[in-house]
């Protein structure tokens, strides 16, 4: 996941509204976002080549969503697989704060958690091993901090708060367009995080599309005070609509 605009307890009927992109290169074997047989009360899509999740929520109501802390210097080898945390926090009944004191940081390489549940918020980033409650609002999270101001964290958010200042009944094509925008930065706004100029221009948009590496998968979740629960998604295959998929439910 690489870019997470979302609002919480800040809009008069849904507690939590989330609109995010999932970028990845094509090649790595994914499933969509279904109730998975393994863990039915998980909702979330399903990375095949490690079995873990990037965004998802749980027929009870727990919420988690993970963004890789973009730094190319540090080595990958050896560490346990990130999408491993939103499983496991969905799964269990631990609370965050709980579940975040039993990590052991070093066991990966960087990244951003939010996990809790409608009610209760919370973010927490591995290489600051900082952990905070999230107040009413609407933020961004793409690849460093939350709320870091890179270009594209800073239009979704602005984008998404514009829409639902305006609308008490959030409809979801609005916000997957949110999620569409392909305009890339000027160089000008660009961070440096290492990877080089040109593919800072290409990943500078909200929804990337390169020869082997983009936009996999755009996610709406709204979660209404009555505990009414949608999940919509999109999935795309080098830059072009391959399905959808919409689960409505109640949490229990």
């Amino acid at each position: 996941m690489c870019l997470i605009n979302f609002q919480f307890q800040n809009h008069p009927k849904y507690k939590l509204i989330v609109a995010a992109n999932r970028d990845e290169f094509y090649g790595r074997p994914t499933k969509p976002v279904h109730f998975w047989e393994d863990e039915p009360s998980i909702l979330a899509g399903r990375d095949l080549e490690q079995g873990g999740t990037w965004l998802g929520i749980s027929s009870t109501g727990r919420f988690a969503a993970l963004t890789n802390y973009r730094d190319p210097s540090k080595p990958e080898a050896g560490k346990i697989s990130r999408g491993a945390l939103v499983q496991d926090f969905l799964a269990g009944n631990q609370s965050p704060a709980d579940f975040i004191e039993a990590l052991d940081p070093s066991d990966y390489t960087g990244f951003n958690l939010l996990l809790g549940s409608p009610d209760q918020l919370f973010y927490y980033n591995n290489l600051q091993q900082s952990f905070l409650e999230i107040p009413p609002g609407t933020y961004g999270l793409s690849n460093h901090l939350l709320d870091t101001p890179w270009p594209k964290v800073v239009k979704g958010k602005k984008h998404l708060s514009d829409y639902l200042a305006s609308h008490e009944e959030v409809e979801l094509e609005p916000l997957f367009a949110i999620l569409a925008n392909s305009e890339q930065a000027s160089d000008s706004e660009l961070p440096q995080t290492g990877i080089g100029l040109e593919f800072e221009r290409k990943l500078s948009a909200m929804f990337i599309k390169t020869p082997d590496y983009g936009t996999r998968s755009a996610s709406v979740v709204l979660i209404d005070y009555n505990g009414n629960a949608t999940f919509a998604e999109r999935t795309f295959e080098k830059g072009e609509l391959n399905g959808e998929q919409i689960f409505n439910f109640h949490i229990k």
